[in-house]
């Protein structure tokens, strides 16, 4: 395994991280084609076992049993100081106007949710999922800092938003001396590259580590863009995140699939490897369904593509509006 520093701050975790999107009761929220914990636990602990100690989830993962599953489950393999946990905070975790967003009020109250989901006394690195724009962005932040000064977060990330509110919220940051972002998770890989116009230069100018999320394409670049599988089916933000790109997109795929028969790899190594050729990605959070899944994340770190690789997958790209907001 090799192991990379979170942006700028002294964490340190292994090149590729988990997203435990996966795991978690497929009845409750919106995620039908979740793994139960049964399942889940030869995932996680091989993850364990072949040196992966970072791991992302969101409370509102399977409504919260992500979490519960991702702690009761890793830390019977490692050690709570061996691994780094991530999780977010923002989306509907109850109805009526308080259960969502990033109020003080709400921050607080899910944060303790989290903790105890995870069965843990802290969380590694606590995530604010999107932009609130019906709260006062001061009182989300000195909200953050409380919980780093409080020892219930270790750092803070952001996820999913435009480069501008990105800007504003580090430079508040500083101007009042609070805990900052220190990541940014961004959608990022082969058919969606939005991110490389402005979100990358001001992460790279400000240290701020990106978590590339989906960089399998929600799986669809590890086999043909044509194939479906049963996630495929019921995943409605999937469908929003890539349609109307299909013949560009395809041209892709077919790319990722001739530059993996000369290598003579799976088409998962082969995209995953090109996300981490990009400079300002601290890690790409991959998900996984089974096992050979993890076997292929962490090969992916020893595959060295050619510029005639990369020029092969590059060559079709073609730009799309900004999705996943």
């Amino acid at each position: 395994m090799r192991f990379v520093k979170l942006g700028n701050s002294g964490a340190t975790v292994s090149a590729v991280g988990l997203g435990c999107m996966t795991f978690g009761d497929p009845h409750r929220g919106n995620h039908g084609w979740t793994l139960r914990e049964p399942q889940a636990q030869p995932i996680l602990r091989r993850a364990v076992d072949l040196g992966i100690n970072f791991f992302d989830t969101a409370n509102v993962y399977s409504a919260g049993d992500s979490e519960r599953v991702l702690g009761g489950t890793v830390l019977k393999y490692a050690k709570r100081e061996e691994v780094v946990i991530a999780t977010k905070v923002h989306g509907e975790m109850a109805s009526g106007p308080n259960g969502w967003g990033l109020s003080r009020k709400h921050i607080l109250w899910q944060v303790d949710e989290s903790l105890k989901r995870l069965g843990t006394d802290y969380i590694d690195l606590y995530q604010v999922h999107r932009w609130d724009a019906t709260t006062p962005l001061e009182e989300t932040l000195e909200t953050l800092d409380g919980l780093v000064r409080s020892g219930k977060v270790r750092y803070l990330g952001a996820s999913t938003m435009y480069a501008w509110q990105f800007a504003r919220a580090l430079t508040l940051q500083r101007a009042h001396g609070w805990s900052p972002f220190i990541t940014m998770q961004a959608h990022y890989n082969l058919v969606y590259r939005e991110e490389e116009r402005e979100m990358f230069p001001l992460c790279e100018a400000t240290g701020i580590g990106v978590l590339a999320y989906s960089p399998l394409a929600r799986g669809r670049l590890a086999r043909g863009w044509d194939e479906v599988t049963r996630r495929q089916e019921q995943d409605e933000l999937g469908h929003s995140l890539y349609e109307g790109s299909e013949e560009a997109n395809g041209a892709v795929a077919d790319a990722v699939r001739s530059v993996a028969l000369r290598h003579g790899v799976p088409r998962a190594q082969v995209a995953l490897a090109w996300v981490l050729t990009h400079p300002t990605v601290s890690a790409p959070v991959f998900g996984a369904s089974a096992v050979g899944h993890l076997d292929d994340a962490v090969a992916a770190l020893d595959l060295r593509l050619t510029p005639e690789d990369l020029y092969e997958l590059e060559r079709n790209y073609t730009p799309r509006a900004v999705a996943g907001f």
